[in-house]
C-alpha cells in the first residue's frame, strides 16, 4: 500500500497556449463551441495541476472500502478496518443534524416594513415549499459529504419548464471549472463551466430540438476525470454548460454545446446569481478547490491496515505450537488423534519436544488503539460522541457534546451560510418565474366585519393574486435568517410560550399566533372563534 501524504496545497499552473488567454473574447460577441471547449480544457489543466482527479478517486475508494486497490500483497493480509467512514458519517451528521430552514425577514430600519409583512409571509411559505420539494435536509448531506471526501460540495439549481418548478441537485467537484480557479467565490466568477455526460443520442436530439445545425457531428469521447476502464465509454459524450453574467443587464446567460457542435444557443437563465452553491471543507490559499477532510486522514488508515496485516501474518505463521522431532529415531509424524508413535531405541523424552509459539509484543495493539483514538478524538469523535460510553448525569452530557462539536463548528458555520446562499437563489427564481399566481392571505379584519355586518360567514383566508416578481422591486431588502428547525428547539419555544402565558404575559390569541405549525389543528380557525367570540362579548357589554 503506497504511504501517499495526500494532496499539499499548491498553486496550478497553466499550459503556455492557454496561460495567457483570459478567454473574456467569447463574452464580446456569440460564444462558439470551440472556444468554450479552450476554456474548459484550460480549466482542466488546472485541476490536473493540482492533482484533483488523482486526489479524488483515492479519497472515494478509502471512503468506501477499496483500501488496497492496485496494491501488491505479496501473501500479506489485506484486512480493512474502516475507521474513515465511521468518522465521515459521524462528523457530517453532527454538522447537518439541525433540519436547517430558511426564513425572510423585512429589514426594521426600512420605511414601509409593516405592508411587507404579508409578501414575507407568503415568500416563507414558498420557501419551506421548495426545500420540501428539493428535501434539501437530505441533499445537504451529500453536499456535505462531498465537501467531506472530495475537498468540495456544489448544489447547482435550475428552472424546470416542465414543473414549473426549482429542482436543485449535487454536482462533483470535478466537473466544475471556475472562470478564475484562485478565487472560491462563486458570485466573483467572469464565467463558470459545469461539465456532464450524456448519451450521443440524447445530446444530438436535445441539440436538433434546440435548432442546432450541426447536431449529427457530435460523437462519443472519454471522460477525462477519470483514469480508470470508466473513463472508456462508447455511447457517451462530454456536454459542457457556460454561464456568465451580461454587462449590461447584470442577468446571468447560458450556452451549451459539445465538442465542435453546439447544443443549446445563448439564452437568458432568468437570474442575477450564478445558481451554484459551494462548500470547500478547508479552505486552501489561492485555489478554488478546498482540501477534503479524508485527504489528512489515509496516511493514519494506511497505518492501522498496515499494522492489522503483519499482526494477523504473525498470528497465522507463529501463533500454534510446532512439533519438533529426531528423523534417525522416528521416521515419520503424525497428529491423528490416539495413534502411537514409535521410536528406535534411547529416551523417549530427547525424540520430540513442542515449541512453544511466540508471543505479539502488547505495544502493537496499544499503538494501533492510539492511532484509532487519537485520530477520532481529533475530529470529536470521541468515545461519548460516538456511543461507546455513557455520562454520568444531564451537565456532562451537555458538555462533553459541545466539547466533540467544537472541531468541525467552522464548517457548520459555513453550511450555514450556503445554506443562505441557496435561499437567496430561490429568491431570485421565485421573483424570475413565478409571475403572478394565486395565494391564500389572511381575510382581515375589515373584511371579517362587513362579513359579519352582512349576515354572512366570514373567511379565515382569501384567494389573491400576488405578483411575486415585486420581490425584485420592493424597497425594503430582505435579510435570510438560517437557522435549525428541530425538535428541541421547537419544544423549547412551546415551553417559553406557555410560561409567558401562564404568567399573564401574552393572551391566548397572541399564543396561538407564535406557537410553532402542527401543534394545534386549525389554529387560525381557533384564532378566529376567539376574537369573534371577544367582539360579541364587547358588544353585549
Amino acid at each position: 500500500m503506497s504511504e501517499r501524504p495526500g494532496r499539499q496545497p499548491k498553486t496550478g499552473r497553466l499550459p503556455e497556449e492557454a496561460a495567457g488567454w483570459s478567454g473574456e473574447e467569447i463574452f464580446d460577441g456569440e460564444p462558439s463551441p470551440e472556444a468554450v471547449w479552450r476554456l474548459y480544457e484550460r480549466g482542466r489543466s488546472f485541476n490536473e495541476a493540482i492533482d484533483l482527479y488523482e486526489t479524488v478517486n483515492t479519497n472515494e475508494n478509502f471512503f468506501i472500502g477499496k483500501q488496497w486497490e492496485g496494491v501488491e500483497a505479496n501473501g500479506l493480509p489485506t484486512p480493512v478496518f474502516n475507521i474513515l467512514k465511521r468518522d465521515v458519517c459521524f462528523v457530517v451528521s453532527s454538522i447537518t443534524s439541525d433540519n436547517l430552514t430558511a426564513r425572510a425577514t423585512a429589514l426594521a430600519a426600512s420605511a414601509g416594513t409593516e405592508e411587507l409583512a404579508e409578501p414575507v409571509r407568503i415568500l416563507n411559505e414558498e420557501f419551506e415549499r421548495v426545500f420540501e420539494h428539493n428535501n434539501v435536509v437530505n441533499l445537504l448531506r451529500e453536499f456535505a459529504r462531498d465537501a467531506a471526501v472530495r475537498g468540495d460540495g456544489c448544489i447547482y439549481s435550475w428552472w424546470d419548464p416542465d414543473a414549473g418548478a426549482i429542482r436543485s441537485e449535487i454536482i462533483p467537484n470535478t466537473r466544475v471549472y471556475f472562470g478564475d480557479p484562485n478565487d472560491r467565490r462563486v458570485q466573483s466568477q467572469p464565467y463558470v463551466i459545469l461539465e456532464s455526460r450524456e448519451t450521443v443520442r440524447a445530446l444530438r436530439r436535445r441539440a436538433r430540438e434546440m435548432g442546432s445545425g450541426d447536431w449529427e457531428s457530435i460523437e462519443a469521447d472519454d471522460d477525462n476525470t477519470h483514469s480508470g476502464p470508466e473513463r472508456r465509454t462508447d455511447d457517451k459524450a462530454t456536454k459542457l454548460f457556460i454561464m456568465w453574467r451580461d454587462r449590461g443587464t447584470g442577468e446571468i446567460r447560458g450556452y451549451e454545446c459539445a465538442r465542435g457542435a453546439e447544443v443549446r444557443p445563448v439564452f437568458s437563465m432568468g437570474v442575477r446569481l450564478y445558481p451554484l452553491v459551494w462548500l470547500s471543507w478547508d479552505y486552501v490559499p489561492d485555489c478554488y478547490h478546498g482540501q477534503a477532510m479524508i485527504t489528512g486522514l489515509i496516511p493514519n488508515q494506511i497505518f492501522i491496515n498496515k499494522m492489522w496485516a503483519m499482526s494477523m501474518l504473525s498470528l497465522m505463521t507463529t501463533a500454534y505450537p510446532k512439533i519438533v522431532y529426531d528423523r534417525t529415531r522416528i521416521s515419520k509424524w503424525t497428529n491423528q488423534v490416539g495413534q502411537a508413535i514409535g521410536i528406535a531405541g534411547g529416551d523417549v523424552s530427547t525424540a520430540a519436544r513442542a515449541i512453544s509459539p511466540a508471543a505479539i509484543s502488547p505495544q502493537v495493539t496499544q499503538f494501533i488503539e492510539a492511532a484509532i483514538d487519537q485520530t477520532n478524538a481529533n475530529l470529536g469523535a470521541t468515545s461519548v460522541a460516538l456511543g461507546d460510553a455513557r455520562p454520568d448525569n444531564t451537565s456532562a452530557i451537555i458538555a462533553l457534546q459541545r466539547a466533540a462539536a467544537t472541531p468541525s463548528e467552522i464548517t457548520k458555520q459555513n453550511l450555514r451560510l450556503c445554506v443562505e446562499e441557496m435561499a437567496r437563489i430561490y429568491l431570485e427564481f421565485i421573483a424570475g418565474f413565478y409571475g403572478l399566481r394565486a395565494v391564500d392571505t389572511d381575510a382581515g379584519e375589515d373584511l371579517r366585519r362587513a362579513c359579519r355586518f352582512a349576515g354572512v360567514e366570514p373567511p379565515e383566508e382569501i384567494r389573491t393574486e400576488f405578483d411575486f416578481g415585486t420581490l425584485r422591486t420592493m424597497p425594503v431588502a430582505l435579510k435570510i435568517d438560517v437557522g435549525a428547525s428541530a425538535y428541541y428547539s421547537e419544544i423549547a419555544s412551546i415551553q417559553t410560550l406557555d410560561n409567558l402565558l401562564a404568567q399573564g404575559k401574552i393572551d391566548i390569541v397572541q399564543y396561538l399566533e407564535r406557537i410553532p405549525d402542527g401543534y394545534i389543528s386549525d389554529r387560525r380557525g381557533l384564532i378566529n372563534e376567539i376574537k369573534r367570540s371577544r367582539e360579541g362579548d364587547e358588544k353585549v357589554g
